[in-house]
């Protein structure tokens, strides 16, 4: 195993064990993380999907991991992802601040090594707490049927979620890692946006339900970013101090776009017809516009790539406060 290679193992390895400290993942986001592992196993890449299966079974440890990483831009990168992974869904667990305890003395990182890291975590956390209420109240009418649906300009619609997409594809060109911790907090502004205009209110456990079940769970979906913008080379540059380079990674761009696309559609069917779809219905309709989203987003390359060079963290909370893109 070439020096890399090795280097790139260990980083995923650190991500999978992060994504399971928590120690409460349900079956279906282990399925997910199982499908994201398949996904990106192939030629010249390090086998995530044997790396799961070594973690999942105890075949290795953390400090064996750790123990690869002698650089100190790969002890940083390495804590950055884990952090990213811990939070993804928008809170930290007792479990999983234990587990950032160990891996920080296991990468031999003091505190003020890690304060920046886990305060630029905190802010992608407000992110996601800004991006829709927490509960809704209880005079809130999550429902309002067919009648009340209110007349909505879909074709506003439509360029609104192709922003969200863009955008989501510009913020997998950057190799920082509030970059990618910030698509999920976008996601969730964007399909509570598409509900308020159909008349339903959402609050934050709704959407994640939603996004779950057409398979893009919050943790997963964190790892797979990861892995692509790791094999992508991005976070290589990170790792070289290189962060504030622009990357180059069509495979990560095809990802985050697409994805945000078929969500944002997805949603406009889901919500525009009262909620009546079901779980297999709005699964096959999520993988039917994922594909046709993939196809398309070549041309929206030029338009991703100008965005990339001018976001910053400001610009972004702003976007994630504020009512539209």
């Amino acid at each position: 195993m070439s020096e890399t290679t090795a280097r790139d193992s260990a980083l995923l390895t650190i991500a999978l064990f992060a994504a399971f400290s928590d120690g409460a993942k349900h079956e279906h986001e282990r399925e997910e993380i199982r499908r994201v592992a398949d996904s990106l196993s192939g030629d010249g890449a390090p086998d995530l999907r044997a790396l799961y299966q070594d973690v999942l079974l105890n075949r290795t440890t953390l400090a064996e991991a750790t123990a690869v990483l002698e650089e100190d831009g790969e002890k940083h990168l390495a804590y950055e992802i884990a952090v990213g992974v811990c939070d993804a869904d928008g809170r930290m667990t007792d479990a999983e601040r234990s587990f950032l305890d160990t891996l920080k003395a296991q990468l031999g990182l003091e505190a003020d090594e890690t304060d920046d890291i886990e305060r630029e975590a905190e802010q992608v956390v407000e992110m996601t707490e800004a991006a829709a209420p927490a509960t809704l109240p209880v005079s809130a009418k999550p429902d309002p049927g067919p009648a009340a649906m209110p007349q909505v300009d879909e074709a506003a619609m439509d360029k609104r979620i192709l922003k969200y997409s863009i955008l989501n594809g510009a913020l997998e060109l950057l190799p920082q890692s509030w970059a990618s911790m910030a698509i999920i907090p976008l996601q969730i502004r964007m399909v509570y946006g598409i509900g308020k205009d159909y008349g339903v209110e959402l609050d934050r456990g709704h959407i994640k339900e939603f996004l779950a079940t057409l398979g893009v769970g919050m943790t997963s979906q964190y790892v797979e970013q990861f892995g692509r913008k790791l094999i992508g080379g991005l976070f290589r540059a990170a790792a070289g101090r290189g962060v504030g380079r622009l990357g180059r990674s069509a495979t990560s761009m095809a990802f985050s776009f697409a994805t945000t696309y078929a969500l944002g559609q997805v949603a406009k069917r889901y919500y525009a017809g009262g909620r009546r779809m079901s779980t297999d219905l709005l699964k096959r309709t999520f993988e039917e516009v994922l594909g046709s989203a993939k196809q398309m987003q070549g041309e929206y390359v030029p338009q991703i790539e100008q965005k990339a060079q001018t976001l910053d963290m400001g610009e972004v909370m702003g976007l994630v406060k504020g009512s539209r893109v």
